[in-house]
């Protein structure tokens, strides 16, 4: 009995179109809604906002995905997904807050979606090089990077005018970071004993 083979393929292309429709859809949407506030869908006393035409193209987009196997038409799928997805993206701060639509939640939504796609395709793409050069480093190394994220990050409480936070956290950076390069310097025989 032959045994089938299943695997995973990424569709690089579909996530290509799909990103950047999002991106179009959802700087256009804000775009038009900033130029015209007034302009608004109201059918019997009910306000369409239009993270309802964005759940439609996700839903039957989804659904179409799944149901249908046709080159071509994926591809036009992922245009219309990603633009649904814009739509609703530009609406985030809207359907958390329940109606403050100018909520600074819709620019966090955006920046977490794309910087999730960013990683999710540069793990997909390059889990040889992430293994090799990121999770396959020494405790050492590990410590010393730690020490200069959290250094770095302490600039965050600097810019709030928050100095005693800041330079704790600082500080804490400094620590770690010594820590890691002092570890880094003990013999090999001596760190194995450490750990």
């Amino acid at each position: 009995m032959a045994q089938e083979v299943r695997r995973t393929i990424f569709r690089h292309g579909l996530a290509f179109y799909g990103t950047l429709s999002f991106v179009a859809s959802f700087f256009g949407a804000r775009l038009f809604a900033t130029l015209n506030p007034t302009v608004t869908v109201v059918r019997s006393g009910i306000h369409f906002h239009h993270f309802w035409y964005g759940l439609a193209m996700v839903v039957s987009t989804g659904w179409l995905g799944i149901s249908l196997s046709n080159e071509r038409l994926s591809r036009n799928l992922a245009i219309i997904f990603g633009l649904g997805a814009g739509l609703i993206g530009d609406e985030v701060g809207l359907l958390l807050t329940f109606g403050d639509y100018t909520s600074s939640l819709t620019e966090i939504f955006f920046v977490g979606a794309i910087a999730f796609v960013i990683l999710a395709t540069l793990l997909y793409k390059g889990r040889g090089y992430i293994d090799r050069e990121v999770i396959n480093l020494s405790r050492e190394e590990r410590l010393t990077q730690i020490g200069v994220f959290v250094g770095a990050f302490s600039v965050i409480f600097f810019a709030v005018g928050s100095w005693v936070v800041g330079f704790a956290t600082l500080g804490l950076g400094i620590l770690v970071y010594l820590w890691g390069e002092q570890r880094e310097r003990r013999p090999r025989s001596l760190r194995s004993l450490g750990s």
